[in-house]
């Protein structure tokens, strides 16, 4: 009974069978968990800029509206090319000497997911007018703008980003919109954001709960056998270009009765959509819309036949074999 009177010997035992248990219960678990899921051998680490652009997201409160977690069922396909795994969320590391690590999972969609947002639209331009005015980009958007990322100025300096705000929203702006660092850094977080592609022979997890897909083919020989170029617009163009292909003025360039879209010099066409485009001072700079979400030759040559026979554009349809053989010659 000596023991149980003895209450140094209580404490003791106490804090030893404690810190026992904490070791074989937590310790021990999580850095077997740590070794098991590993960050993916191809995956990219996050940039200094990306890193503090992170901090960004995370001061602004973004992750109360975005999910960054691609769930194993169909409806999340949208979001990503396969479900998210725990290599998916290894790399992170602690904000900083107080705060856990951040993984940004988020459990709301009032917004879209995030997981792949740098794929799905890496235009820096597009990102960053989306942040000074989200309804200039999509004009049903409830998500709030952010122009204290911004700074008005008269003149645009060498190493500076200036945002080409749309005639609608630029009324009342004395001078050019131009991007703090913060912002650059908040969009250099958002284009890291890409699901890294599993190692060569690794299967992704299946989707469940799958619908049907109906093949979609269209008439014509021209055009046969080619994906939806409606959805595949939708998918990819719409955000700048917009869905009635009007573009927004000052802003993205309208696709409806556009000269390069109705034109006959498919090697120009095919090569904009596949490097971007940055011609015209009077609009935003293009990215690499094909290269950047490996498009193949049947899903442009079906957008562009979408492009030139939608909104009133009435241009003889292309070919695959055309958009091929231009695709390979501009690799």
């Amino acid at each position: 009974m000596e023991f149980f009177d003895n209450h140094k010997k209580l404490f003791l035992s106490a804090l030893g069978l404690f810190v026992l248990l904490t070791i074989f219960v937590a310790i021990l678990p999580a850095l077997n968990n740590q070794m098991d899921n590993a960050p993916l051998p191809n995956a990219e680490p996050m940039s200094a800029d990306a890193h503090q652009g992170k901090l960004s997201y995370i001061a602004n409160g973004c992750v109360a509206c975005h999910t960054q977690q691609v769930r194993n069922v169909d409806m999340d396909k949208p979001w990503g090319s396969r479900p998210g795994i725990a290599a998916d969320y290894a790399a992170n590391t602690r904000i900083d000497f107080l705060r856990n690590t951040a993984t940004l999972m988020g459990t709301e969609r009032t917004g879209p997911d995030l997981t792949n947002i740098g794929t799905r639209q890496p235009s820096m331009a597009w990102n960053l007018l989306h942040l000074y005015q989200p309804r200039a980009v999509v004009k049903s958007s409830i998500m709030p703008a952010y122009p204290w990322l911004f700074e008005i100025k008269q003149t645009v300096g060498k190493d500076e980003v200036e945002v080409v705000v749309p005639d609608e929203f630029s009324k009342g702006i004395n001078g050019k919109v131009v991007a703090t660092k913060e912002a650059i850094q908040l969009v250099n977080y958002l284009q890291s954001l890409k699901q890294t592609p599993l190692p060569d022979g690794k299967l992704p997890m299946e989707f469940l709960y799958k619908k049907k897909e109906v093949p979609v083919v269209a008439g014509g020989s021209a055009v046969a056998n080619l994906p939806d170029g409606g959805a595949l617009y939708t998918q990819n163009c719409a955000a700048c270009h917009q869905a009635n292909g009007e573009g927004l003025k000052g802003a993205f360039p309208p696709i409806k009765g556009s000269p390069i879209v109705l034109g006959d010099d498919l090697d120009l066409f095919v090569t904009i959509i596949m490097k971007g485009y940055d011609a015209r001072a009077e609009y935003a700079v293009m990215n690499a819309v094909g290269t950047d979400n490996n498009l193949t030759a049947e899903e442009v040559t079906a957008i562009i036949n979408h492009e030139r026979s939608s909104w009133g554009n009435d241009a003889k349809p292309v070919s695959l074999e055309e958009v091929k053989k231009i695709m390979e010659s501009i690799k």
